[in-house]
């Protein structure tokens, strides 16, 4: 006889306290219950959204590369530069033409976005002077790769 009271005080306390979780005022178990079914079900589905969220969230971090595409090509009047990024590489000019300036390319054409992403095509010619270091496209991508790695590195910081 004392079990059966100590069930019914607890099964009563526990749809009191599904009444309060839900803020329901029902009074039929059958109603109180569906209630915080339906609440149970909700919390599920969001929760499962949340995780599809962050599961594309990561894929695209996974999937993008932050380094920036290069490419250098010889024509007659001097190297074409191309640098190609899908996002838009706060600063990465300017450590591009400190590369530039320390090979002693004159840049004679340039077209530059940075708005969301970054890209850069350039058309430089060696400086004359008296330096006669020889400039191929290997020598010009050499340095210009690295100015990017440069780049990368400060960015990180």
């Amino acid at each position: 006889m004392v079990s059966r009271v100590h069930k019914r005080t607890a099964m009563y306390r526990n749809l009191q306290l599904l009444r309060s979780i839900r803020y329901s005022h029902s009074r039929p178990k059958a109603s109180v219950l569906l209630d915080v079914s339906n609440y149970i079900q909700s919390l599920k589905q969001k929760l499962q959204e949340l995780n599809q969220l962050t599961v594309a969230k990561a894929r695209k971090i996974i999937d993008y590369d932050p380094m920036p595409k290069l490419a250098v090509e010889t024509q007659q009047e001097g190297f074409v530069i191309k640098v190609l990024s899908q996002s838009s590489c706060q600063g990465l000019l300017v450590f591009i033409l400190e590369a530039f300036e320390e090979l002693g390319l004159d840049v004679l054409q340039a077209r530059v976005s940075c708005a969301d992403s970054f890209s850069l095509e350039a058309l430089g010619n060696k400086e004359n002077n008296e330096d006669t270091r020889p400039l191929d496209a290997q020598l010009v991508e050499q340095v210009v790769s690295q100015a990017i790695q440069n780049w990368r590195e400060v960015s990180q910081i």
